[in-house]
């Protein structure tokens, strides 16, 4: 069901989710789980118009967080006594299915468990578009080779899935932050110039670095069907990306490939230790020393963890 295909948003998936995990939270029976997730659907989805040139904005940046909050409105509305919609999916001309998929219909290519938990992706060392995590760390790999030598390239090709190659291959003017972390070509640029990329690296002051739109006029492009087709096979999901750099010289570097971004699932024993050294630097710059080591203690505790009350967990976070 590929809902950016028809111009829609996946946070859809998030509050179709929410709402029918929250009602069963909440104590809902199978018939107002139905009835809140018919509801779910009924609104429809939100466009991707913010994700996307020339309107990219920030609001990608809570999109999620809305749609969980309505997903738990709903719930709460069908416990209520709410009235759930039975065709809300394939009703003719009305429904979902005729409305937003332009007839096509929804399909489970899988039975519903903890798939996605299992294989959620973490953004860990870099915050970038996940098409392009790959692609960081190639970049970040060649930077010492071509740091010095940046006036010298004469082109760049930048490989890619074809979801990728969709989503964030942008050129032209890139209007604010959010327009330049879905610019594969942004997020490559700065790793070549600087060696690494940091949130501060999408704000105007280093997007104005000339260098940087320099690189970008440079770089190609292109998919790979490969990376395309293991992008989406269930049992690997891999975001590959390639960057390879020609020289006006005619020499070139090496194609480096990154196939799984330190984020997947078969990169866990790497990534883990990365993710929980993120948290602890995270909560260091919010919360005290002290209420730092009590978050700490308990998250290396899984037993404690699911013993201690919510609130008496999400107290710890306070931060007054």
């Amino acid at each position: 069901n590929c809902f950016n295909k028809v111009g829609l948003d996946h946070v859809l998936l998030v509050r179709i989710a929410s709402t029918a995990v929250a009602c069963v939270m909440l104590g809902g029976n199978f018939e107002e789980v139905r009835n809140a997730v018919s509801h779910a659907f009924i609104d429809g989805g939100a466009l991707r118009t913010y994700r996307h040139a020339p309107n990219t904005g920030s609001r990608k940046s809570w999109a999620a967080g809305d749609a969980s909050s309505r997903g738990v409105n709903l719930a709460l509305k069908a416990l209520s006594g709410e009235m759930g919609y039975p065709s809300a999916l394939s009703a003719a001309f009305w429904g979902f299915e005729d409305v937003k998929m332009k007839g096509q219909k929804l399909t489970i290519p899988q039975e519903f468990g903890s798939y996605v938990m299992e294989n959620v992706l973490f953004k860990i060392s870099f915050p970038a578009e996940f098409h392009a995590q790959t692609a960081v760390e190639c970049a970040i790999k060649l930077h010492n080779e071509v740091k010095n030598r940046l006036d010298e390239i004469e082109k760049i090709i930048i490989t890619t899935q074809e979801s990728g190659h969709r989503i964030i291959n942008k050129v032209g003017p890139l209007a604010n932050p959010a327009d330049r972390d879905h610019c594969i070509q942004y997020m490559v640029a700065v790793p070549l110039v600087y060696g690494e990329l940091k949130a501060e690296h999408y704000e105007d002051s280093i997007a104005q670095d000339s260098r940087i739109d320099a690189l970008r006029d440079k770089m190609v492009v292109e998919v790979d069907d490969r990376y395309t087709r293991e992008y989406l096979e269930s049992d690997k999901r891999s975001i590959a990306n390639a960057v390879q750099i020609f020289y006006k010289d005619g020499s070139k570097s090496q194609k480096v490939e990154v196939e799984y971004p330190i984020g997947h699932k078969r990169r866990r024993d790497e990534g883990i230790p990365v993710l929980i050294e993120k948290f602890k630097r995270n909560i260091a710059l919010k919360l005290s020393p002290k209420k730092c080591a009590a978050i700490n203690e308990i998250c290396a505790n899984q037993k404690a963890l699911e013993s201690t009350p919510f609130h008496a967990f999400s107290n710890l976070f306070w931060l007054g």
